[in-house]
This record gives C-alpha cells, sequence and structure tokens, in this order.
C-alpha cells in the first residue's frame, strides 16, 4: 500500500512539472469576443537556471524589436509594460511582460490586449508573443 502511494505522489509530481515546462505556445490563452469586447491574448514559459534580471534584458530588447512604442522597464517589479497603435487610430494595444524568480529560474508571463472593434488572427498574436517569451531564454 506504501509503495502504491509513492508511486501515485511520484507521477503527480512528474505531471506537475511537465505541466510547468510546457512551451509559450502550449500555454496561449485568449479571452473576449472578437469586435465586441477587448481581446486578452495570455501565455508563459519557464525557463531553468535563468536570473530575472537576465530576462528582464533580452525581453525588453525583444519587445522594441517587436516595434512596440512606449516601453517601460521596472526592475523592481521585473515587468515591462508597452504599446502600439496598429491603426493609427490613437487607440493603442497595451503588452505587459513580467519576469519572476521560480525555484532556480524565472518563468516569464505576457499579457497582450487590443481594444473592442480592434482585431487580429490568434496566430498572429501567438507568433509575436511567443517570440518575445522566448527571448528571455537567448
Amino acid at each position: 500500500m506504501l509503495r502504491q502511494c509513492v508511486i501515485a505522489s511520484l507521477v503527480v509530481v512528474a505531471g506537475a512539472t511537465a505541466a510547468s515546462a510546457q512551451t509559450c505556445e502550449k500555454n496561449f490563452k485568449v479571452s473576449g469576443v472578437p469586435l465586441v469586447t477587448a481581446m486578452s491574448y495570455k501565455s508563459s514559459q519557464s525557463f531553468a537556471k535563468l536570473k530575472p534580471d537576465v530576462a528582464l534584458k533580452r525581453l525588453a530588447q525583444a519587445v522594441a524589436a517587436e516595434g512596440f512604442s512606449g516601453i517601460k522597464v521596472n526592475k523592481e517589479l521585473g515587468a515591462i509594460d508597452a504599446y502600439q497603435d496598429t491603426s493609427g487610430s490613437g487607440r493603442l494595444q497595451t503588452l505587459r511582460v513580467v519576469a519572476r524568480s521560480q525555484g532556480g529560474g524565472t518563468v516569464v508571463n505576457a499579457v497582450f490586449n487590443i481594444q473592442p472593434g480592434q482585431v487580429t488572427t490568434k496566430d498572429v498574436v501567438r507568433n509575436g508573443m511567443c517570440g518575445i517569451i522566448r527571448a528571455a531564454g537567448g
């Protein structure tokens, strides 16, 4: 009986580790109703043995390379805020990327928001967002 409990515990731990090691693409989620409500695109990825300050610097460079404006890096919070106005309407799309310590590494979370009435495809957002997130790893 004890052996079965130990094996069951190991399976649960292995499953939790595998889930936290998922790629940005696997963690990607979308919420909202296109054209009707604001849309929110979220994802995350963990990086073993990566320090948050190193990740933050790489992430800021990747955000700039993606063409975002108004980039603000808050080292104390491990956060980057930026925006873009792809339509020229003055209605901004916002991006927030956070790098925080997790175990012996860093987890990166990103949220990209567009306003009601604006449209994009989730593939375009996923590719851009995951490119930024992956940049944390070097």
